[in-house]
Protein backbone atom coordinates (compact mmCIF):
# COMPACT_ATOMS: atom_id res chain seq x y z
CA UNK A 1 0.00 0.00 0.00
CA UNK A 2 0.97 3.77 -0.50
CA UNK A 3 2.17 5.19 2.56
CA UNK A 4 0.01 8.27 3.51
CA UNK A 5 1.87 10.97 1.57
CA UNK A 6 3.59 14.36 3.46
CA UNK A 7 1.59 17.81 2.53
CA UNK A 8 2.36 18.15 -1.35
CA UNK A 9 3.98 22.03 -2.37
CA UNK A 10 2.49 24.31 -4.62
CA UNK A 11 3.22 23.49 -8.24
CA UNK A 12 4.78 26.89 -8.57
CA UNK A 13 8.36 25.34 -7.33
CA UNK A 14 8.36 23.12 -10.42
CA UNK A 15 7.05 25.66 -13.20
CA UNK A 16 5.58 28.37 -14.07
CA UNK A 17 2.30 26.73 -15.08
CA UNK A 18 -0.44 26.49 -12.35
CA UNK A 19 -1.44 23.11 -10.82
CA UNK A 20 -3.85 22.51 -7.70
CA UNK A 21 -1.37 22.03 -4.50
CA UNK A 22 -4.07 19.72 -3.32
CA UNK A 23 -2.52 17.12 -5.08
CA UNK A 24 -0.69 14.47 -2.90
CA UNK A 25 2.82 14.79 -4.09
CA UNK A 26 4.81 17.60 -5.75
CA UNK A 27 6.53 14.62 -7.32
CA UNK A 28 6.22 10.93 -8.39
CA UNK A 29 8.79 8.75 -9.52
CA UNK A 30 8.57 5.71 -11.35
CA UNK A 31 10.71 2.56 -10.76
CA UNK A 32 13.44 2.65 -8.02
CA UNK A 33 15.89 1.48 -9.55
CA UNK A 34 19.87 2.98 -9.58
CA UNK A 35 18.77 5.85 -11.63
CA UNK A 36 15.51 6.24 -9.90
CA UNK A 37 16.93 6.01 -6.33
CA UNK A 38 19.22 9.01 -7.35
CA UNK A 39 16.18 11.12 -9.46
CA UNK A 40 13.54 11.06 -6.51
CA UNK A 41 16.86 11.76 -3.55
CA UNK A 42 17.31 14.87 -5.40
CA UNK A 43 13.53 15.69 -5.83
CA UNK A 44 12.70 15.05 -2.28
CA UNK A 45 15.58 17.09 -1.35
CA UNK A 46 14.18 20.05 -3.41
CA UNK A 47 10.18 19.71 -2.62
CA UNK A 48 10.96 19.28 1.13
CA UNK A 49 10.25 15.51 1.25
CA UNK A 50 7.19 15.51 -0.85
CA UNK A 51 8.23 12.73 -3.43
CA UNK A 52 6.43 9.15 -3.63
CA UNK A 53 8.93 6.84 -5.32
CA UNK A 54 6.85 4.02 -6.39
CA UNK A 55 8.60 0.24 -7.37
CA UNK A 56 6.34 -2.61 -8.76
CA UNK A 57 8.88 -4.97 -6.80
CA UNK A 58 9.51 -5.65 -3.35
CA UNK A 59 12.92 -4.28 -2.64
CA UNK A 60 14.47 -1.79 -4.93
CA UNK A 61 16.83 -2.27 -7.87
CA UNK A 62 15.96 -6.04 -8.70
CA UNK A 63 16.24 -5.37 -12.55
CA UNK A 64 18.82 -4.00 -14.55
CA UNK A 65 20.65 -2.31 -11.55
CA UNK A 66 21.47 -5.17 -9.85
CA UNK A 67 22.51 -7.39 -12.52
CA UNK A 68 25.59 -5.85 -14.70
CA UNK A 69 29.22 -5.56 -14.44
CA UNK A 70 28.78 -2.74 -11.48
CA UNK A 71 31.82 -0.96 -13.83
CA UNK A 72 32.11 2.71 -13.08
CA UNK A 73 32.90 3.75 -16.83
CA UNK A 74 35.14 6.31 -18.36
CA UNK A 75 32.60 7.60 -20.71
CA UNK A 76 34.83 7.04 -24.14
CA UNK A 77 32.78 4.58 -26.24
CA UNK A 78 29.70 7.16 -26.97
CA UNK A 79 30.75 10.31 -29.54
CA UNK A 80 31.90 13.36 -28.67
CA UNK A 81 27.97 14.77 -29.05
CA UNK A 82 26.04 12.03 -26.77
CA UNK A 83 24.27 12.30 -23.89
CA UNK A 84 25.49 9.31 -22.84
CA UNK A 85 29.30 10.62 -23.05
CA UNK A 86 28.06 14.15 -21.31
CA UNK A 87 26.00 11.97 -18.21
CA UNK A 88 28.89 9.01 -17.99
CA UNK A 89 32.09 11.74 -17.54
CA UNK A 90 29.68 13.83 -15.29
CA UNK A 91 28.29 10.98 -13.49
CA UNK A 92 31.78 9.39 -13.09
CA UNK A 93 33.06 12.44 -10.66
CA UNK A 94 30.04 12.34 -8.68
CA UNK A 95 30.18 9.01 -8.30
CA UNK A 96 33.66 8.57 -7.20
CA UNK A 97 33.22 11.75 -5.02
CA UNK A 98 29.85 10.26 -3.77
CA UNK A 99 31.64 6.99 -2.55
CA UNK A 100 34.38 8.20 -1.26
CA UNK A 101 32.36 10.59 1.31
CA UNK A 102 29.65 7.90 1.96
CA UNK A 103 31.58 4.74 2.59
CA UNK A 104 30.58 3.14 -0.36
CA UNK A 105 32.73 0.07 -1.36
CA UNK A 106 34.20 1.14 -5.08
CA UNK A 107 38.01 0.22 -7.00
CA UNK A 108 39.53 2.65 -9.45
CA UNK A 109 40.55 -0.30 -11.07
CA UNK A 110 41.96 1.12 -14.64
CA UNK A 111 40.73 -0.70 -17.79
CA UNK A 112 42.78 -1.97 -20.61
CA UNK A 113 41.11 -2.12 -23.89
CA UNK A 114 42.87 -4.71 -26.18
CA UNK A 115 43.59 -5.37 -30.33
CA UNK A 116 44.29 -8.57 -31.65
CA UNK A 117 43.81 -7.63 -35.49
CA UNK A 118 44.37 -4.34 -37.61
CA UNK A 119 40.75 -3.69 -37.87
CA UNK A 120 40.49 -3.53 -33.69
CA UNK A 121 44.08 -1.00 -33.92
CA UNK A 122 42.04 0.91 -36.05
CA UNK A 123 38.99 1.25 -33.83
CA UNK A 124 41.71 1.89 -30.40
CA UNK A 125 42.96 4.39 -32.37
CA UNK A 126 39.76 6.29 -32.99
CA UNK A 127 38.77 6.16 -29.29
CA UNK A 128 42.13 7.26 -28.46
CA UNK A 129 41.46 10.18 -30.97
CA UNK A 130 38.34 11.59 -29.53
CA UNK A 131 39.29 10.87 -26.31
CA UNK A 132 42.36 12.87 -26.50
CA UNK A 133 40.96 15.86 -29.13
CA UNK A 134 37.21 16.11 -28.13
CA UNK A 135 35.90 14.91 -24.90
CA UNK A 136 39.48 14.73 -22.48
CA UNK A 137 38.84 11.52 -20.79
CA UNK A 138 42.53 10.13 -20.01
CA UNK A 139 43.85 6.95 -21.46
CA UNK A 140 47.19 6.09 -22.91
CA UNK A 141 48.95 3.36 -25.13
CA UNK A 142 50.54 0.71 -22.54
CA UNK A 143 53.69 -0.54 -24.81
CA UNK A 144 54.65 -4.53 -25.20
CA UNK A 145 57.26 -4.45 -22.47
CA UNK A 146 54.88 -3.00 -19.74
CA UNK A 147 52.04 -4.92 -20.99
CA UNK A 148 53.82 -8.05 -20.55
CA UNK A 149 54.91 -6.75 -16.75
CA UNK A 150 51.76 -5.90 -15.34
CA UNK A 151 49.38 -8.24 -16.84
CA UNK A 152 51.21 -11.66 -18.16
CA UNK A 153 48.44 -13.06 -19.01
CA UNK A 154 46.65 -11.04 -21.26
CA UNK A 155 47.35 -11.19 -24.92
CA UNK A 156 46.77 -7.81 -26.78
CA UNK A 157 48.52 -8.80 -30.09
CA UNK A 158 48.46 -5.22 -31.53
CA UNK A 159 47.90 -2.78 -29.07
CA UNK A 160 46.88 -2.14 -25.19
CA UNK A 161 45.08 1.02 -24.77
CA UNK A 162 43.94 1.61 -20.88
CA UNK A 163 41.41 3.87 -19.32
CA UNK A 164 42.96 4.35 -16.33
CA UNK A 165 39.58 6.21 -15.01
CA UNK A 166 37.51 3.56 -14.71
CA UNK A 167 36.84 1.20 -12.05
CA UNK A 168 34.53 -1.11 -10.41
CA UNK A 169 31.18 0.09 -7.54
CA UNK A 170 29.38 -1.89 -5.12
CA UNK A 171 25.75 -1.35 -7.03
CA UNK A 172 24.08 -2.56 -4.16
CA UNK A 173 25.95 -0.61 -1.33
CA UNK A 174 25.24 2.34 -3.48
CA UNK A 175 21.67 2.05 -3.89
CA UNK A 176 21.42 1.26 -0.07
CA UNK A 177 23.14 4.85 0.17
CA UNK A 178 20.93 6.39 -1.75
CA UNK A 179 17.78 5.22 -0.40
CA UNK A 180 18.74 6.01 2.95
CA UNK A 181 19.51 9.67 1.71
CA UNK A 182 15.94 9.88 -0.05
CA UNK A 183 14.02 8.27 3.00
CA UNK A 184 16.58 11.07 5.17
CA UNK A 185 14.90 13.63 3.00
CA UNK A 186 11.48 12.77 4.00
CA UNK A 187 10.79 11.04 0.67
CA UNK A 188 8.15 8.15 0.34
CA UNK A 189 8.82 4.99 -0.89
CA UNK A 190 6.26 1.84 -2.12
CA UNK A 191 7.35 -1.32 -2.58
CA UNK A 192 5.32 -4.03 -4.38
CA UNK A 193 3.31 -0.78 -6.30
CA UNK A 194 2.62 -1.64 -9.85
CA UNK A 195 1.48 1.07 -12.29
CA UNK A 196 -1.19 -0.07 -14.32
CA UNK A 197 -2.50 3.47 -15.14
CA UNK A 198 -1.42 6.96 -15.71
CA UNK A 199 -3.88 9.83 -16.80
CA UNK A 200 -2.74 13.53 -17.33
CA UNK A 201 -4.79 15.85 -15.61
CA UNK A 202 -6.16 19.19 -17.00
CA UNK A 203 -4.58 20.45 -20.09
CA UNK A 204 -2.18 17.49 -20.85
CA UNK A 205 -0.94 17.73 -17.37
CA UNK A 206 -1.99 20.81 -16.38
CA UNK A 207 -3.00 19.87 -13.79
CA UNK A 208 -0.93 17.39 -12.26
CA UNK A 209 -0.95 13.63 -12.94
CA UNK A 210 -2.93 10.57 -11.53
CA UNK A 211 -1.79 7.29 -11.14
CA UNK A 212 -3.30 4.03 -10.34
CA UNK A 213 -1.62 1.97 -8.83
CA UNK A 214 -2.21 -2.34 -8.06
CA UNK A 215 -0.74 -3.18 -4.67
CA UNK A 216 1.38 -6.76 -5.06
CA UNK A 217 0.15 -8.08 -1.65
CA UNK A 218 -3.76 -7.28 -1.87
CA UNK A 219 -4.55 -6.91 -5.35
CA UNK A 220 -5.95 -3.45 -4.29
CA UNK A 221 -6.05 -0.54 -6.98
CA UNK A 222 -5.39 2.88 -5.79
CA UNK A 223 -5.37 5.97 -6.83
CA UNK A 224 -2.46 8.83 -6.35
CA UNK A 225 -1.44 11.95 -7.71
CA UNK A 226 0.88 14.29 -8.24
CA UNK A 227 1.85 17.32 -9.49
CA UNK A 228 4.57 16.06 -11.34
CA UNK A 229 5.35 12.94 -13.27
CA UNK A 230 9.52 11.36 -13.81
CA UNK A 231 8.97 8.03 -16.00
CA UNK A 232 12.56 6.04 -14.59
CA UNK A 233 11.28 2.57 -14.86
CA UNK A 234 13.72 0.33 -16.69
CA UNK A 235 12.20 -2.34 -18.34
CA UNK A 236 8.67 -0.76 -18.08
CA UNK A 237 9.66 2.48 -19.37
CA UNK A 238 8.15 1.99 -22.16
CA UNK A 239 4.89 0.43 -21.02
CA UNK A 240 4.34 3.64 -18.70
CA UNK A 241 5.23 5.83 -22.09
CA UNK A 242 2.45 3.62 -23.91
CA UNK A 243 -0.12 4.04 -21.25
CA UNK A 244 0.49 8.08 -22.08
CA UNK A 245 0.97 9.23 -25.49
CA UNK A 246 -1.39 8.65 -27.94
CA UNK A 247 -0.79 5.09 -30.63
CA UNK A 248 1.21 7.34 -32.89
CA UNK A 249 3.79 7.80 -30.68
CA UNK A 250 4.57 4.52 -28.69
CA UNK A 251 7.38 3.09 -28.83
CA UNK A 252 8.51 -0.68 -28.41
CA UNK A 253 11.16 -2.44 -26.47
CA UNK A 254 13.99 -4.87 -26.87
CA UNK A 255 15.66 -6.95 -24.42
CA UNK A 256 19.36 -7.36 -24.46
CA UNK A 257 20.47 -10.14 -22.31
CA UNK A 258 23.40 -10.96 -20.92
CA UNK A 259 24.54 -13.59 -19.64
CA UNK A 260 28.04 -13.85 -17.37
CA UNK A 261 30.13 -16.65 -16.08
CA UNK A 262 32.15 -16.35 -12.49
CA UNK A 263 35.66 -18.02 -12.52
CA UNK A 264 37.07 -19.94 -10.00
CA UNK A 265 40.83 -21.06 -10.92
CA UNK A 266 43.34 -19.28 -8.81
CA UNK A 267 45.43 -18.65 -12.45
CA UNK A 268 45.55 -16.84 -14.22
CA UNK A 269 45.23 -13.97 -12.15
CA UNK A 270 44.62 -10.82 -13.81
CA UNK A 271 44.18 -6.92 -11.78
CA UNK A 272 42.81 -5.01 -14.64
CA UNK A 273 40.01 -4.81 -16.21
CA UNK A 274 40.22 -6.43 -19.97
CA UNK A 275 37.73 -5.32 -22.46
CA UNK A 276 38.25 -6.47 -26.69
CA UNK A 277 38.27 -3.50 -28.61
CA UNK A 278 34.54 -2.49 -29.95
CA UNK A 279 33.43 -3.75 -32.57
CA UNK A 280 31.12 -1.59 -34.92
CA UNK A 281 27.42 -2.60 -34.79
CA UNK A 282 27.51 -4.78 -31.92
CA UNK A 283 24.59 -4.44 -29.45
CA UNK A 284 27.62 -4.37 -26.50
CA UNK A 285 30.66 -3.49 -25.41
CA UNK A 286 31.91 -7.40 -26.07
CA UNK A 287 32.43 -9.94 -23.62
CA UNK A 288 35.01 -8.37 -21.02
CA UNK A 289 36.86 -9.40 -18.18
CA UNK A 290 35.36 -7.70 -14.25
CA UNK A 291 36.17 -7.85 -10.89
CA UNK A 292 34.11 -7.27 -7.66
CA UNK A 293 35.46 -5.76 -5.12
CA UNK A 294 36.85 -9.29 -3.47
CA UNK A 295 38.98 -9.55 -6.82
CA UNK A 296 36.81 -12.68 -8.09
CA UNK A 297 37.11 -12.77 -12.23
CA UNK A 298 33.60 -13.13 -13.75
CA UNK A 299 33.45 -12.90 -17.74
CA UNK A 300 30.25 -11.04 -20.19
CA UNK A 301 27.71 -10.06 -20.41
CA UNK A 302 27.44 -11.38 -24.27
CA UNK A 303 24.18 -10.08 -26.43
CA UNK A 304 21.35 -12.29 -26.63
CA UNK A 305 18.15 -10.78 -27.87
CA UNK A 306 15.11 -12.03 -26.01
CA UNK A 307 11.41 -11.83 -25.92
CA UNK A 308 10.79 -11.19 -22.43
CA UNK A 309 12.58 -9.20 -19.76
CA UNK A 310 11.92 -11.91 -17.21
CA UNK A 311 14.32 -14.35 -18.79
CA UNK A 312 16.93 -14.12 -16.58
CA UNK A 313 18.46 -17.81 -15.90
CA UNK A 314 22.01 -17.98 -17.60
CA UNK A 315 22.12 -19.56 -20.93
CA UNK A 316 24.55 -22.30 -20.29
CA UNK A 317 24.12 -22.71 -24.24
CA UNK A 318 26.01 -19.87 -24.42
CA UNK A 319 29.32 -21.16 -22.58
CA UNK A 320 31.30 -22.21 -25.88
CA UNK A 321 30.76 -18.60 -27.16
CA UNK A 322 32.09 -16.82 -24.03
CA UNK A 323 35.05 -19.66 -23.43
CA UNK A 324 36.00 -18.62 -27.39
CA UNK A 325 36.05 -15.09 -26.71
CA UNK A 326 37.57 -15.02 -23.77
CA UNK A 327 40.48 -16.73 -25.02
CA UNK A 328 41.05 -14.24 -27.39
CA UNK A 329 42.68 -12.03 -25.09
CA UNK A 330 43.04 -14.12 -21.87
CA UNK A 331 44.45 -17.72 -23.52
CA UNK A 332 45.54 -19.26 -20.62
CA UNK A 333 41.65 -19.52 -19.33
CA UNK A 334 40.76 -22.86 -17.60
CA UNK A 335 37.81 -23.22 -19.26
CA UNK A 336 36.68 -26.12 -16.83
CA UNK A 337 36.75 -23.75 -14.41
CA UNK A 338 33.76 -21.32 -15.55
CA UNK A 339 30.33 -21.64 -13.46
CA UNK A 340 26.93 -19.92 -14.84
CA UNK A 341 26.54 -16.50 -12.67
CA UNK A 342 23.87 -14.32 -13.32
CA UNK A 343 22.52 -12.89 -16.29
CA UNK A 344 20.53 -9.38 -16.81
CA UNK A 345 18.68 -7.82 -19.54
CA UNK A 346 19.32 -3.88 -21.00
CA UNK A 347 16.41 -1.73 -21.87
CA UNK A 348 16.74 -0.99 -26.14
CA UNK A 349 14.79 1.05 -28.06
CA UNK A 350 16.28 -0.99 -30.87
CA UNK A 351 18.91 -3.33 -31.92
CA UNK A 352 21.69 -0.96 -32.00
CA UNK A 353 25.01 -0.61 -31.67
CA UNK A 354 26.25 0.29 -28.20
CA UNK A 355 29.08 2.32 -29.53
CA UNK A 356 29.03 5.54 -31.45
CA UNK A 357 30.58 4.37 -34.38
CA UNK A 358 28.15 1.22 -34.63
CA UNK A 359 25.22 1.02 -36.85
CA UNK A 360 21.77 2.22 -35.65
CA UNK A 361 23.41 3.77 -32.05
CA UNK A 362 20.78 5.17 -29.94
CA UNK A 363 21.19 7.60 -27.34
CA UNK A 364 19.73 8.29 -23.33
CA UNK A 365 16.54 9.79 -23.99
CA UNK A 366 15.87 11.84 -20.74
CA UNK A 367 13.19 14.91 -21.47
CA UNK A 368 9.88 16.66 -20.79
CA UNK A 369 7.97 15.26 -23.26
CA UNK A 370 6.79 17.71 -25.84
CA UNK A 371 2.91 18.16 -25.82
CA UNK A 372 2.94 17.64 -22.08
CA UNK A 373 3.15 19.45 -18.76
CA UNK A 374 5.21 18.47 -16.25
CA UNK A 375 6.67 14.86 -17.47
CA UNK A 376 10.38 13.77 -17.79
CA UNK A 377 10.37 10.71 -19.20
CA UNK A 378 13.67 8.17 -19.55
CA UNK A 379 13.86 5.84 -21.60
CA UNK A 380 17.17 3.39 -23.24
CA UNK A 381 18.71 3.96 -19.71
CA UNK A 382 20.94 0.84 -20.15
CA UNK A 383 24.91 1.38 -19.75
CA UNK A 384 26.39 3.22 -18.75
CA UNK A 385 23.13 4.11 -16.49
CA UNK A 386 24.74 3.09 -13.26
CA UNK A 387 27.90 5.71 -13.81
CA UNK A 388 25.77 8.40 -14.76
CA UNK A 389 22.88 8.00 -11.89
CA UNK A 390 24.03 11.15 -10.27
CA UNK A 391 24.52 13.07 -13.05
CA UNK A 392 20.83 11.42 -14.62
CA UNK A 393 19.45 13.14 -11.28
CA UNK A 394 20.98 16.85 -12.00
CA UNK A 395 19.34 17.03 -15.25
CA UNK A 396 16.01 15.48 -14.50
CA UNK A 397 16.08 18.16 -11.46
CA UNK A 398 17.31 20.95 -13.78
CA UNK A 399 14.59 20.22 -16.25
CA UNK A 400 11.59 20.42 -13.62
CA UNK A 401 13.58 23.07 -11.69
CA UNK A 402 14.78 25.37 -14.43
Amino acid sequence: MIPAPAPALPFSHTTSSPVSSTADFTHAVIGAGVVGLAVARNLARRSGGATLLLERHAAVGTETSSRNSEVIHAGIYYGASSLKTALCIRGKELLYAHCARHGVPHRRTGKWIVAQTDAQLAALQRLHDLCTGEIHVPVRWVGAEEARRREPAVRADKAVLESPTTGIVDSHALMVCLLGQFEDAGGTLALGSAVEGVAPLGDAGSAGWQLRVRDAASGEVSTVTAETLVNSAGLGAVAVHNMIVPPARRREMFYAKGNYFSYGASSPRVGTLVYPAPEPGHGGLGTHLTLDMAGRIRFGPDVEWVDSPDDLAVNESRLAQTVQEVKKYLPGLDETQLRPDYAGIRPKLGKQGAVAHGKGFVDFVIQKEAGYHGWVNLLNIESPGLTSCLAIAEMVENLLYA
